[in-house]
């Protein structure tokens, strides 16, 4: 009784300190996420910033104006190994495709030149790790869409030598190596005879296979053809988006992980979640009708005005960065800790980016959430970026075991 009595005069008395207990929590996972994304390296599969800088130049060395990315939020952020996306348009299928990939090849080696106390282009598991004991950001590069192989499977070696370790084998539209999951023509039912050749040849040299972008028939076809594990390096769960084949179903994943492969998960509103999907498409109908009306293309500014005004009629808010966590916790579930991974999408997505993974530097609030959510540390150093190294190796040792070498 005397007890009770003096639990209900501190209820009374001290209800301030009651009351920050659960902040108290909330600041100490903070603080540990904080230091676990300086202890862990953090691999992002898919970092939009060539192409961006393409069209509008800025210093990333120094935290730029916009943007998601640069080395101060990177650093931020403890983003360590974010792979620059060399991106082709699908319309440069027959058009320079592959002089643009070289240019924007040439830019992040530039990214080397400038600031070799900031970024070190990263070509193998070994530079990643290596570049980490050095303090410096490691700069791997992933081609997306095939395009710039221009049907001669040679090309894929000189792009190996240039430093390209992943190819998403399309994009928007069916290309001649595969069908893209945004274009219903469907031309192969797949893979062409020339993409079965690239996989072949890709395995062969050690490049991984992104599966990001391309059919479901495409997908399983690279499946049964690939030695090594293929990745996914930014595509998000079916399962919370139904008919959005952009995203894996969860048969997908599942032949991903049987063939050791990771699923990286894409920040972007829209790859998340099923109501902010319909209703951007309800944006975009707008937004093209607008175009045509008024003669605009985009970029326009007039445009880019007008869509502030379309997202707030249509009601267009960006998610909670919870939903990162939520598919996260999905694939864990369907197939286990070992097949997943992070794939921001960052400056890609646009302005769709969750509320609280706005940039680069928001990305302990993702590991805290994780550990609010019960993860192990060792649980989030491969969600973080071990498992996205771990299919990396096999894909070199792949390479060599093909090649002969020991």
């Amino acid at each position: 009784m005397k007890h009770a009595f003096c639990m209900v005069w501190i209820f009374v008395l001290f209800p301030s300190i009651l009351a920050s207990q659960p902040q108290q929590a909330e600041d100490d996972l903070q603080r540990k996420a904080v230091r676990l994304a300086r202890e862990f390296i953090i691999v992002d599969g898919h970092v939009d910033i060539p192409y961006r800088l393409k069209n509008r130049y800025e210093d990333i060395s120094g935290r730029t104006p916009g943007g998601d990315f640069d080395y101060v939020r990177a650093r931020q952020g403890g983003l360590d190994a974010p792979f620059m996306s060399i991106y082709v348009p699908s319309e440069r299928e027959d058009n320079g495709a592959k002089a643009l990939a070289d240019t924007l090849i040439n830019m992040v080696y530039e990214f080397q030149r400038k600031w070799p106390d900031k970024f070190a282009v990263a070509t193998s598991v070994e530079q990643v790790r290596t570049n980490f004991t050095k303090g410096l950001i490691s700069l791997p590069m992933g081609m997306e869409n095939g395009s710039p192989i221009e049907g001669n499977v040679e090309n894929l070696k000189y792009f190996h030598d240039r430093g390209i370790r992943y190819i998403t084998l399309t994009h928007g539209k069916d290309n001649h190596i595969c069908d893209s999951s945004y274009d219903t023509t469907r031309t192969w039912k797949g893979l062409s005879p020339f993409g079965k050749k690239v996989v072949e040849e890709m395995n062969r040299l050690g490049i991984m296979i992104d599966v990001s972008h391309i059919s479901d028939d495409a997908f399983y076809q690279v499946i049964r053809l690939s030695k090594a594990p293929v990745i996914a390096s930014h595509s998000s769960c079916r399962a919370f988006t139904p008919g959005f084949e952009r995203n894996m179903s969860d048969e997908m994943i599942k032949a991903l992980a049987k063939n050791g492969g990771v699923i990286m998960i894409n920040y972007g509103s829209s790859f998340l979640s099923k109501d902010f999907l319909d209703k951007e498409e309800l944006v975009r109908k707008d937004a093209r009708r607008y175009m045509r009306d008024h003669g605009l293309s985009f970029g326009d500014p007039a445009l880019e005005a007008h869509f502030s005004k379309l997202r707030e009629k249509h009601d267009l808010v960006n998610v909670d960065i919870s939903l990162v966590a939520d598919h996260i916790d999905h694939v864990v579930k369907l197939v286990g800790i070992d097949h997943v991974g992070l794939g921001s999408d960052f400056d890609g997505v646009g302005p769709t980016l969750p509320v609280g993974l706005e940039d680069a530097s928001k990305l302990p609030n993702l590991l805290r959430l994780l550990l609010r959510r019960g993860y192990s540390d060792e649980e989030i150093k491969k969600i973080s970026g071990e498992n996205a190294l771990r299919v990396w190796s096999k894909v070199e040792e792949t390479s060599k075991r093909l090649m002969g070498m020991k």
